[in-house]
């Protein structure tokens, strides 16, 4: 059993890009496709804010986790291994998509602005063909990402309710879910 747990302020941040990503993935298949018009604008808007959140709560939880060891695994060393190259893909996903975003939208000639107040540099000068590749770029990390959260979700209920080892409530609020497992 996995008694030792990740500190608050993982748990908060894990939990919130985690509804983050669960916003930003579904909004951005969803307006791709629309037409252009002042809801796709206001659409792209808040994608791209959730996207810049994102990117800044994962530099917090990147610095959080240097300095912040997590719990020991007490598994199989073949998943430790498979548990630290996910998270680390992760992380890096959770950096380069928005990034990526954000290079698509100024080689596009769309400046990104922050909750429609902070306007944020562009990063590179506007570029049609560019701005179409890092669309691309940004589509398929996208899916590796999806791919990545889906395998980490199946992992941890697998860990949950195979293995029972209680290794889920490391990360979630509150108390262990050992007590109430049917």
């Amino acid at each position: 059993m996995n008694t030792q747990r990740y500190t608050r302020t993982a748990i908060v941040l894990h939990w919130l890009m985690a509804l983050l990503f669960f916003a930003v993935l579904p909004l951005g298949l969803y307006m791709a496709d629309l037409k252009l018009s002042p809801t796709k604008l206001q659409l792209y808007s808040y994608h791209k804010w959730m996207g810049i959140t994102i990117l800044l709560l994962a530099v917090l939880r990147i610095l959080w986790r240097i300095t912040h060891r997590p719990p020991a695994l007490t598994m199989p060393r073949w998943q430790q291994i498979a548990s630290a190259t996910v998270h680390a893909a992760l992380y890096v996903l959770f950096l380069a998509i928005p990034v990526s975003g954000w290079l698509m939208s100024s080689a596009k000639g769309f400046q990104t602005v922050l909750f429609g107040v902070l306007p944020l540099p562009d990063l590179i000068n506007k570029n049609k063909e560019l701005g179409h590749t890092l669309g691309s770029v940004h589509e398929i990390l996208s899916y590796t990402l999806s791919l990545l959260v889906v395998l980490h979700i199946a992992a941890a209920l697998k860990h949950q309710f195979i293995d029972k080892d209680d290794l889920l409530s490391r990360m979630l609020p509150g108390k262990s879910l050992k007590g109430n497992l049917p």
